[in-house]
């Protein structure tokens, strides 16, 4: 067994025992593969562990290991006689206006939606060829003065807007808090992240639910669950130390 399939069974198992312990099913938490900075090398372990959602917080870098793991499974197929499937790939960091056309042309979704701007570049940029850009919106759920994302009381209107966008699909909200001092606290702000996702749901604003919370990475997934994320972006646990 490899190190990060082993790494990948552990945080499996920490997924598990949370959701348990949150009275949740476990199939209910999607585990997002961080791979921001290792190798596509590193992304191919991942998958012939038997990991298939990717995070890439960096575009240009993103695009290379999607092309790069595009043509290991075109050489891998034919040689071994096994199918890896199909690969899906989020941009989970900032998207500036220069680089929406690389989002929307290679990625499966966008995690770090926080602008209109960006939201109606994404839609227009999308080749009709590929399905529709699945997206989340990032809400600075803490207001931290570092941190991306659309303040809480903007995030209904902005999900509105964004709904209405044709070739893009609005699946939810991503958020990432300041690290917190313990379990509790750490619980309080997924759970503010958790609550607004539910009032935008239940505003009657859109047309069809969200239904993904991104919330908790390695070192606060247990909490992120407890409140109720559906998605965790978990890095170090698998590939190690950056």
């Amino acid at each position: 067994m490899t190190t990060i399939s082993h790494h990948l069974r552990l945080v499996h198992d920490r997924i598990n025992a949370a959701s348990l312990a949150a009275g949740r099913d476990p199939s209910s938490v999607r585990l997002l593969a961080v791979s921001k900075t290792f190798g596509a090398d590193a992304v191919i372990d991942a998958v012939q562990a038997g990991q298939r959602a990717f995070g890439e917080n960096y575009i240009a870098e993103g695009v290379e290991k999607i092309d790069a793991l595009r043509r290991w499974q075109a050489d891998e197929t034919p040689r071994t006689g096994v199918a890896t499937g199909t690969l899906e790939w989020h941009c989970i960091g900032p998207i500036q206006s220069n680089k929406t056309r690389l989002v929307a042309e290679h990625f499966d979704w966008a995690q770090s939606v926080d602008r209109l701007k960006i939201a109606q570049r994404l839609s227009e940029q999308r080749p009709p060829a590929l399905a529709p850009l699945q997206v989340c919106l990032q809400v600075n759920i803490d207001g931290g003065v570092n941190k991306s994302g659309v303040a809480p009381g903007d995030a209904l209107a902005l999900a509105a807007e964004v709904a209405r966008l044709p070739r893009l699909v609005l699946r939810g909200l991503m958020a990432i808090p300041e690290p917190a001092i313990d379990f509790v606290a750490a619980c309080a702000l997924h759970t503010c992240a958790r609550a607004l996702f539910d009032q935008i749901n239940a505003s009657g604003e859109l047309a069809v639910p969200m239904d993904t919370l991104s919330l908790g990475m390695t070192a606060d997934l247990e909490a992120a669950i407890r409140a109720g994320s559906t998605m965790v972006r978990v890095g170090t646990a698998i590939f190690g130390g950056r």
